[in-house]
């Protein structure tokens, strides 16, 4: 069985990575496990988060997976150090990519829309405080975008009118960097720049995580060239999903049971 590369979220959000994902890395293989039963990891505690990361993890060892993805910030600021502990399979994290908006900004004043379960962990706040000397953050829960996502309201007036609440307070206090700091937030983006005034920069670090990836393979070794393009898997814990409305025709959808 070829090696693939697994993916944890607990929904679609981590879907936002993979056009990265096929342009950096063509020829490895997505096993994309969408925790949807337990969705949103952002309004859970960290020892529930980190349980279903462990089974899924272990789930995804079965299928011979090589790196794990967690393509969650919350399931990063609040697990990953724990599961690589645990674990001598490689993780990838996903954090606010708030250093990149610091080093940008010309106002001295940056947003971080993410959620609860990010915003509240300590390795944000550490990430945080080393930026803070520097600049101004911002920062915002996006309380409702999930399932705004999720339920495939992206153009509603209503997701449209919850971005605006979220936003302009954020944008009176002058920032000119936007941290999208929720894997589902960038499906949020085409929204969201109709909202921000054009000088504000929205940053997604989606393309930095694959980077990261494919330094990790390389250095192992095992990064997979060919000519083929692999068939990526992708699997949710909830029989009424709807992960499969945002797959392409030639993607398999499995339901898993955990």
């Amino acid at each position: 069985m070829k090696q693939g590369i697994g993916f944890i979220d607990s929904g679609i959000g981590g879907l936002s990575l993979r056009t990265a994902m096929i342009e950096l890395l063509p020829f490895e293989q997505i096993t994309y496990i969408a925790d949807e039963a337990f969705s949103p990891y952002g309004e859970k505690t960290a020892e529930v988060i980190l349980k279903r990361c462990q089974l899924l993890t272990d789930e995804l060892i079965q299928k011979k997976c090589k790196v794990v993805v967690l393509a969650c910030n919350t399931a990063t600021t609040q697990v990953i150090n724990q599961l690589r502990h645990d674990y001598s399979i490689p993780f990838v994290g996903i954090e606010p990519a708030i250093k990149p908006a610091a080093l940008g900004s010309k106002t001295g004043v940056i947003g971080v829309l993410a959620t609860k379960g990010t915003l509240n962990s300590q390795l944000f706040h550490q990430n945080s405080l080393l930026q803070s000397k520097k600049i101004t953050i911002v920062e915002q829960v996006g309380t409702g975008l999930i399932e705004c996502v999720e339920n495939g309201k992206i153009n509603d007036e209503s997701t449209r009118n919850l971005l605006r609440s979220f936003l302009t307070p954020m944008i009176e206090k002058g920032i000119d960097r936007l941290v999208l700091g929720c894997t589902h937030y960038p499906f949020l983006e085409p929204v969201i720049q109709k909202i921000v005034p054009p000088e504000v920069e929205i940053i997604d670090n989606s393309r930095a995580v694959i980077q990261q990836l494919k330094r990790i393979l390389t250095e192992q070794g095992n990064l997979e060239l060919g000519f083929e393009r692999p068939k990526h898997l992708f699997f949710s814990t909830k029989t009424n999903s709807r992960l499969k409305n945002f797959l392409e025709k030639d993607e398999e959808f499995n339901f898993l049971s955990i």
